[in-house]
């Protein structure tokens, strides 16, 4: 084991499926030559520095086999990795170990919870049931559900659970993994405000991950984002496939996932469908053999561990609210929304009119980020730049945190209606927006309640009508073909004169797989995965489909790149993720390695995608 750690080391965890069919298994033969004639000397001078050895035992492993090997190469990786950063200056020496001292953030917390006020209303009476049932919980299984409406309160309720399960069962750190980006700063608010405790630096309480930022090159690689802190708010993209990687420099944080309560919100957006079942046997072994613990919460939550095609691996997952308070949360969420569609191929002329004639202020959610900009841009010419807002993951991280603010302040002045927000899923899930009208291009079941849960959040309008609608597609207006799926099973319900609520969430999955069978490659992964082919389980295990790249916008973050003077807090507040294929289309150069400097166009209102309208217009013009 201890061989293989080191061999993996330099070359990643490999395939075994194909090393065991290898007359020297992990061994390049002229490597190997260079190896055997030096390897006695090497021996002698480790010998002469080391004196004490300490004894090696050959332990036999038990469990899952390829979850063992990547947590043995992240011990070794990090120990080296970070050594090598001390040696070099890119890492402080001593780095302060911060417990995560449950009992009293657990109090904290609840002082916290206890200042929010209660303006005595039906929501708030259910906020603070719902916090009482889920603190005080007593759960014995090590993954549990929480299955509760938009607005309820999660993200308070299930950290008082969390912090309560800690101190039960000794754990050592809490991940909160979000679906996106633009979340993770309104979470992380949250936790730091509430959880810090006095004397405390509370970015070192509470790690905020927005993008997986790995490094093998040297000269980069201590960029990479640690789980060192105890409170880590990340995104399912960088945990989950963190889980699935091969290398080593991924691999370096992964040993400090056991003995930990992993909080996965809005559960329902984490993973394609086609990821659950590894995913899902991941979730296992971390819960019975590595001392973890898992909720999985969300307003619309798909309960995908009931459905046989998916979960292999069958098991008691209870709630962690009481049967009669989930009633009672479902009742007072039904009477908020009215459901209604127009799916007729609108041009964007007329879907702009219907929006601007619904009660303000409106929300529209977009399938791709282009399609959000481009109908951002067209509301801004048409109606002047007060009239829209716009969020999606085109803006680099700062700038999504400055729109969300002034979106949340223009929501808080209720003479502000006759504007719109146009956004893409990111805005879907865990942000407090409540809006009059909502729109939904045509998606997922899944994503149109979420969608809902940005609107009349409270009750304030009464009943507000949360539409599903569909753009006829241009040159510049595409649809999302990963939605395909999904959008016809929803198109169906909306047909069928169903009614949409949370329960059909799980039945939607299962109509989809009954539709167009399982995906192929769930079965390939996890066979691939139990063979040891763990090259073909990273590459496979995509949570976003797109390749993407990490970007930079800003001339001054370019050259302290260049000259090895950031860290990855600095790097990830000012970078982008951009599909590779868009970086290679644009002629987009490199900085260093896997980083890319964005020389086109961007701005504040709708990004990078600036840059990209600009270039198409050109594109036109050549053509001309």
């Amino acid at each position: 084991m201890a061989a293989l750690a080191v061999a993996a080391h330099h070359i990643g965890l490999p395939d075994f499926i194909e090393e065991k069919e290898c007359e020297t298994p992990l061994r390049d033969a002229k490597i190997r030559d260079v190896v055997d004639k030096v390897i006695a000397q090497y021996v002698s001078i480790h010998s002469q520095l080391i004196h004490e050895h300490p004894p090696i035992e050959d332990v036999a492993t038990t469990g899952n086999l390829s979850v063992f090997l990547r947590l043995l190469l992240s011990c070794l990786a990090d120990a080296d990795h970070s050594d090598a950063a001390v040696h070099s200056g890119q890492y402080p020496a001593s780095e302060p170990h911060i417990e995560l001292r449950a009992t009293e953030r657990l109090a904290a917390l609840d002082t916290y919870v206890a200042g929010l006020g209660n303006s005595g209303g039906e929501r708030d009476k259910l906020r603070g049931e719902m916090y009482t049932a889920c603190r005080n919980a007593n759960v014995s299984e090590n993954i549990a559900s929480c299955d509760s409406p938009v607005g309820s309160g999660k993200t308070t309720a299930v950290m008082a659970h969390l912090l309560t399960q800690a101190q039960r069962c000794g754990l050592r750190r809490i991940f909160v993994v979000l679906p996106f980006t633009n979340i993770i700063k309104q979470s992380a608010k949250i936790y730091r405000n509430a959880l810090v405790l006095p004397g405390e630096n509370s970015e070192d309480v509470v790690a905020e991950l927005h993008h997986r930022a790995d490094f093998e090159s040297e000269d980069i690689r201590y960029l990479t984002a640690l789980w060192r802190a105890p409170i880590i708010v990340t995104t399912a993209v960088a945990f989950f496939e963190t889980l699935a990687t091969h290398g080593a420099s991924a691999l370096r944080r992964l040993h400090e996932l056991p003995g930990s309560a992993i909080f996965v919100d809005e559960a329902h957006a984490a993973l394609p469908a086609k990821l659950l079942p590894i995913a899902w046997h991941w979730m296992n072994t971390f819960a019975d053999e590595w001392s973890c613990y898992w909720v999985l919460a969300s307003g619309s939550l798909n309960r995908f561990w009931e459905i046989e095609e998916i979960a292999k691996q069958k098991r008691n997952v209870p709630s962690i609210t009481a049967s009669v308070l989930q009633e009672s949360l479902d009742i007072f969420d039904s009477t908020r929304i009215a459901y209604k569609h127009d799916l007729r191929l609108q041009n964007l002329e007329e879907f702009a009119k219907q929006v601007r004639h619904a009660p303000g202020p409106q929300i529209v959610i977009l399938n791709t980020v282009q399609s959000a900009a481009v109908v951002a841009k067209y509301f801004c010419d048409s109606f002047g730049r007060d009239s829209v807002e716009h969020l999606s993951t085109a803006l680099i991280p700062s700038d999504r945190e400055k729109t969300l603010e002034r979106v949340k302040t223009r929501l808080a002045n209720r003479q502000d209606s006759s504007w719109s927000l146009i956004a893409t899923s990111c805005v879907e899930a865990g942000v407090d927006l409540s809006f009059h009208t909502g729109f939904r291009e045509l998606a997922s079941l899944t994503s149109l309640l979420q969608a809902a849960g940005r609107v009349n959040r409270n009750g304030e309008y009464g009943v507000s009508v949360m539409y599903t609608f569909t753009l006829a597609e241009n040159e510049m207006l595409k649809t999302n073909p990963g939605l395909k799926n999904a959008a016809s099973v929803l198109l169906g319900f909306i047909e069928a004169g169903a009614i949409i609520e949370p329960a059909l969430v799980t039945k939607s999955i299962k109509d989809e797989i009954k539709k167009y069978g399982e995906n192929p490659i769930s079965k390939k992964l996890l066979e691939q995965e139990s063979g040891g082919n763990f090259p073909f389980v990273d590459k496979e295990f995509n949570v976003i489909d797109t390749d993407t790249r990490i970007a930079v916008v800003d001339e001054a973050i370019v050259k302290k790149i260049r000259n090895g003077h950031i860290n990855w807090c600095e790097l990830q507040r000012n970078s982008l993720q951009i599909a590779s294929y868009k970086l290679r289309e644009l002629h987009i150069s490199q900085i260093i390695d896997e980083i890319y400097h964005w020389n086109l166009g961007y701005d504040e209102f709708i990004g990078y995608m600036s840059g990209v309208i600009e270039a198409k217009k050109f594109d036109d013009i050549l053509i001309v």
